[in-house]
């Protein structure tokens, strides 16, 4: 095993950099995906660099005939998942009606290291066309559509405790409560997290990381990195994922085949994810303006959502009443609006 270690992680970190570097999701990443997408019959705009002195611009959205031609690519596709998600969050339903969930973030992209960053970004792209893709595509092949969306459930279940830890760390008790009982639900009546059954319990999957929690903390603005084998980043994020990953279980494993087989496992069921949108791509002038701007645009939807749940100081519509604060929410008693007794008639 000693002499074929290092190729097993130098594979992995190839298919992990290809996953994120062709997450052009979702997205949004995202996206919630952050993102300018063209469909395959779309040309996307000319890039836009932002210095950091500059004010920032909205980027253009997508036509509503780009966004019903991606949902029908996704409903044809088996790698279905948060991309699509995220997409739709952004950018409406399928019905092309256009209009997209509010919190969507608009900066340009502050890209002060661009020129090292479209290099870099060949070095990925050039990687996910060698490596990344063709073995997403023959996992597609060879594993039934179930499986697979229990092997994706397994590893989002791994991601809560990063969850729950962030989210107490930006002052959302609910969240991390609620990250907390899909852990332990799917972890044990999910056998393991293969059965997304919080999901069911209209516990919804909200994740989030620590450069997430930076922003929540003042890190609003960050520059962007496109870094080899890891792909789309902005300086605050990389910081993140490096305080992020003592938090995910798979590091703890002892047999080094064994973690090394699953972060494998992990990064090509992500690519597979994508399968289903990677045509937005297709005909852009400018792949690397387009993914970068993809990729910071669902970051942005993710920060800005998670800083409009808390700033709400409501409970989420979705989380079960035992996970809402008492008193809120409270349905109105005896048809009051604001749910006080009706006064008695005179002479009651």
């Amino acid at each position: 095993m000693k002499p074929l270690r290092p190729l097993l992680l130098v594979l992995s970190c190839a298919l992990a950099s290809a996953c994120a570097t062709t997450r052009d999701e979702h997205a949004a990443v995202s996206p919630r995906a952050d993102a300018v997408v063209v469909a395959a019959t779309t040309v996307a705009a000319e890039p836009t660099t932002v210095p950091s002195d500059a004010a920032s611009e909205a980027p253009t959205p997508a036509s509503d005939e780009a966004i019903s031609q991606t949902a029908t690519a996704q409903d044809a596709s088996s790698g279905g998942g948060d991309a699509e998600t995220d997409f739709a969050a952004i950018y409406g339903d399928a019905t092309g009606s256009g209009e997209a969930t509010s919190g969507v973030g608009s900066a340009a992209a502050y890209d002060p290291w661009e020129k090292y960053n479209r290099r870099v970004h060949g070095f990925n792209s050039a990687m996910d066309r060698a490596v990344a893709k063709p073995l997403a595509k023959a996992y597609v092949a060879a594993v039934p559509r179930p499986l697979r969306a229990g092997v994706g459930n397994f590893f989002d279940n791994l991601g809560e405790p990063v969850t729950v830890v962030n989210s107490l760390l930006q002052g959302n008790p609910r969240g991390a409560a609620n990250a907390l009982g899909r852990f332990l639900l799917n972890s044990t009546v999910g056998i393991g997290g293969l059965i997304d059954v919080a999901d069911k319990a209209k516990m919804p999957n909200r994740g989030e990381d620590f450069g997430q929690t930076l922003a929540i903390w003042g890190w609003k603005r960050s520059r962007y990195i496109e870094v080899p084998f890891l792909g789309p980043r902005t300086l605050r994020d990389l910081l993140g994922l490096a305080a992020d990953t003592p938090l995910r279980p798979i590091q703890y494993l002892e047999d080094d085949k064994a973690r090394v087989f699953l972060q494998g496992l992990q990064a090509v069921d992500l690519r597979a994810r994508l399968l289903a949108i990677e045509s937005m791509g297709e005909g852009a002038v400018d792949e690397y303006a387009l993914f970068r701007d993809v990729w910071l645009q669902r970051r942005n939807y993710q920060i800005n959502q998670t800083s409009q749940r808390i700033k709400a100081k409501q409970p989420d519509a979705d989380l079960p009443a035992y996970l809402q604060e008492d008193g809120q929410d409270a349905p109105a008693q005896d048809g009051s609006p604001d749910g006080t007794p009706p006064a008695k008639p005179a002479g009651s």
